[in-house]
């Protein structure tokens, strides 16, 4: 049994994982700022106290995400793409399609075997990826958790046509000076969200079973949106947003 270390330095959050084995024993996060490599090793430390073992019991460090090279020392590196498949089929064996949604982009994977075999991501337009729901969450005055939550409880259908984030931010502020309920609101922009990303995955091929990671997996609004535009269910990850992570420490046990 190996115990190794995933650090995923995404967009916005740092995430870390110990793994014992095939056992998760800690995760930990926090936002990198501008000391992503000072923040990182902090992490790892506290994820190491919260598993009550010492840091030099750590035997190898994989790393992933955007601001992989402000990674402290490590022994592995993965794509983002590599390590959402590896971490997605790790979770769910039966994986064949993972759609992976952080703060930056969004991407959609074939998986086989926990290897990705093909990939089409949207990393050129924030109209897909999480902060875009964090500003329009912040337009209306509710928190990122109820956004999801209330887009649920929409009794109005209300599109959202803009295929940019700027664009669809001036839709929204439309909306709001329209008097137009917050529900129906955060509806429009979920389902706008959801919509893109279903188009995007198509262009690979959907295949069964359908696994949804990454932070915004969070967003009960947006995986209503997949699973509508999929017409089949879909699953989502526990912890999702550690998944990368995952596929990092699977990378450092592998090398």
């Amino acid at each position: 049994m190996m115990l190794t270390a995933g650090i995923d330095i995404g967009g916005k959050n740092i995430k870390v994982l110990l793994l014992d084995g095939r056992n998760i024993i800690a995760r930990k996060v926090a936002e990198g700022g501008f000391q992503q490599t000072e923040v990182a090793e902090n992490l790892i430390e506290e994820a190491a106290k919260s598993a009550k073992i010492k840091k030099k019991q750590i035997e190898r460090i994989g790393v992933t995400g955007s601001g992989m090279k402000y990674a402290p020392p490590h022994d592995a590196e993965i794509t983002e793409i590599g390590a959402a498949a590896k971490g997605g089929s790790f979770y769910m064996p039966s994986a064949c399609t993972v759609i992976d949604s952080g703060a930056e982009d969004s991407r959609g994977i074939r998986v086989e075997n926990g290897l990705a075999k093909d990939f089409v991501t949207n990393d050129k337009c924030a109209a897909g990826a999480g902060a875009f729901t964090e500003s329009m969450a912040r337009a209306i005055e509710v928190s990122l958790d109820d956004f999801g939550k209330i887009s649920l409880t929409s009794t109005d259908s209300v599109p959202i046509n803009a295929q940019c984030a700027v664009f669809a931010e001036s839709e929204v502020v439309s909306l709001i000076n329209s008097k137009t309920a917050k529900e129906d609101i955060a509806k429009a922009v979920n389902d706008a969200l959801a919509e893109r990303v279903v188009a995007m995955v198509k262009r690979i091929g959907v295949k069964k079973d359908i696994l949804i990671v990454g932070g915004l997996a969070r967003n009960v609004g947006y995986v209503d949106g997949l699973k509508r535009g999929f017409g089949t269910e879909v699953f989502v990850a526990d912890e999702p947003e550690y998944i990368g992570a995952l596929g990092a420490a699977l990378a450092a046990s592998e090398k």
